[in-house]
């Protein structure tokens, strides 16, 4: 009997990058995608990073591919904006070693300040983009997605979801993994590497004779197929929504599709030639519908149900059944998914130490440009102490915005608040900036020792590396200083000193200058378990 596994979607994708013989992984933590380095880290013969955001994941990544590694990055979906700038050049220079990047979209946004369809990257990309509908898949199509890359030269995206990440499914392993393969290092090839515009130029032709062999290769893909059974009503469905598609509608013929980028024209012809009455299931944009109404083909899609949030077999059903003329014979009967709960809203955790902050921001009506993290929770009663946030690193920039267009009216009653791990992924460009522009606004860094709304990642103002190794500490004064910031407008104060807290913020606003105030205490969450860990082993 084979081996059987119960797996995370997450960390099924972990295990078929170790089996395909990756030895090289990076990223940046962020919901849903944060366990997958975590358990990567677990395999041995793996290197693996937490980088200081996307960007450099990618930066990183590219380099190890380039030099014959097998590569994976990860990241949530707003993480790949981050990562855009590279993407897309990578796809005109090609890799060596595979390079499959992971990108964790959030429909419904459990945990984002969007949910962004990033399959767009993909066709903008010029890159193939795969999405699994299982843990099995997430497994398999991670392995095959290092195969791809390396048969065509090319960056791989994989795309899963929140259903998908943080599912559980039985996964087979695969008994014989690829480990041990030979990496011969940076070969030097400046037409291929060094994107002047005369080689870029020359790399486009190269894509796009790429996109081309795939769009026909795609056709006679394992990872696509046809279930044909009832040939009155078919779908064509991917990733998550598949099945959904097969729980609502069991006898339906379904086109599956595993790659979502480039499509399969032929295969998607065949399948019209087959099934009377074609239906399209996705979540978010109508990304396959626009492409195949593209094609020529007529179909619906999206006219029965909602651009927004998740889907589920009973609202896939409830929308299909007699909208579209398909009749309950042909659905499931007695599917009901939906559980009536009671509303649990977030709130900050009871002793964090971000709380008092917040009070006082409140307490004196202080404007506060905000950012992403569990701190983004002060906007709710009974702080409401926030009144901007956009994106990871934003609240620096857009302080100084407000700053530049209220001139001689700004009175310096508003402050930008950002965590440790935001202000290191990208904030630090735009104190940067404040200073050589010279602004005059008051931040303040809430650490608390780590990356909290993720899980608990580690980042380089904690002191550690994703192996729990120590690791260089990022001394706030001395990058303050070298930005350019007075000595006296450097404070650090504890999270757990009110008072102290309140007349540093207050007479820190009086001076009317740049000035960086760091709150320091450490989640409440992480210090129950060192508590525990230190109890455990004294």
């Amino acid at each position: 009997m084979e081996n059987r596994e119960l797996l995370f979607g997450n960390h099924a994708i972990a295990l078929g990058a170790y089996e395909a013989g990756v030895t090289v992984g990076t990223g940046y933590p962020g919901t849903p995608s944060s366990e997958i380095l975590e358990f990567l880290t677990k395999y041995p013969g793996v290197y693996t990073e937490w980088s200081v955001n996307e960007k450099v994941a990618f930066e990183v990544g590219y380099g190890a591919a380039i030099s014959g590694a097998r590569v994976l990055i990860t990241m949530k979906h707003v993480g790949l904006n981050v990562a855009a700038d590279p993407l897309f050049t990578s796809s005109y220079t090609g890799i060596k070693g595979g390079l499959v990047i992971v990108n964790a979209d959030d429909p419904n946004m459990h945990s984002s300040q969007n949910e962004q369809d990033n399959r767009h990257y993909a066709y903008a990309a010029k890159v193939p983009m795969l999405e699994p509908s299982d843990c099995q898949e997430a497994k398999d199509f991670t392995a095959y997605g290092f195969t791809l890359s390396e048969t065509y030269d090319t960056p791989v995206i994989l795309r899963t979801v929140t259903r998908l990440s943080h599912s559980l499914g039985v996964v087979i392993p695969n008994e014989n993994p690829l480990r041990n393969r030979k990496i011969e290092g940076f070969t030097r090839d400046v037409s291929k590497y060094v994107m002047i515009p005369g080689h870029a130029r020359k790399r486009h032709i190269i894509v796009e004779e790429r996109m081309r062999k795939l769009e026909e290769d795609v056709n006679t893909s394992p990872l696509n197929r046809m279930e044909i059974n009832d040939t009155d009503i078919g779908f064509i469905s991917a990733g998550i929504a598949y099945t959904y598609v097969k729980e609502a509608f069991p006898t339906a013929s379904v086109l599956k599709l595993g790659i979502v980028h480039p499509l399969p024209e032929k295969l998607i012809a065949d399948f019209f030639k087959q099934v009377k009455e074609v239906y399209i299931v996705e979540e978010l944009d109508p990304f396959l519908e626009l492409q195949i109404k593209a094609m020529g083909f007529k179909t619906e899609g999206k006219k029965y149900y909602p651009l927004t949030g998740e889907l589920s077999p009973d609202l896939v059903q409830r929308a299909f059944i007699d909208k579209s003329g398909i009749t309950q014979k042909e659905a499931k009967t007695g599917l009901k998914t939906e559980i009536s709960l009671p509303p649990r809203p977030p709130s900050l955790c009871p002793g964090c130490p971000h709380r008092q902050v917040f009070k006082i921001l409140n307490k004196h009506n202080i404007t506060v440009t905000g950012d992403i993290g569990c701190y983004t929770l002060g906007v709710l009663p009974p702080f409401s102490s926030m009144h901007t946030c956009v994106e990871m690193g934003g609240s620096i920039g857009h302080i100084q915005g407000i700053e530049i267009a209220e001139g001689e009216n700004y009175k310096s009653n508003a402050v930008a608040v950002i965590g440790d791990s935001t202000f290191i992924h990208s904030g630090v460009a735009g104190l940067l900036n404040a200073a050589y522009n010279k602004r005059h606004s008051l931040i303040i860094v809430l650490d608390n020792s780590t990356t909290a709304m993720t899980g608990m990642q580690p980042n380089p103002l904690s002191g550690q590396r994703i192996n729990g190794e120590e690791a260089l500490q990022v001394d706030y004064r001395l990058l303050a200083q070298a930005c350019g910031l007075e000595d006296d407008n450097i404070r650090i104060v504890d999270a757990y000193k009110p008072g102290a807290l309140e007349d540093t913020i207050l007479s820190l606003l009086k001076t009317k200058k740049l000035s960086l105030l760091v709150v320091q205490g450490l989640c409440i969450i992480l210090k129950k378990r060192k508590t525990r860990t230190e109890k455990k082993n004294g």
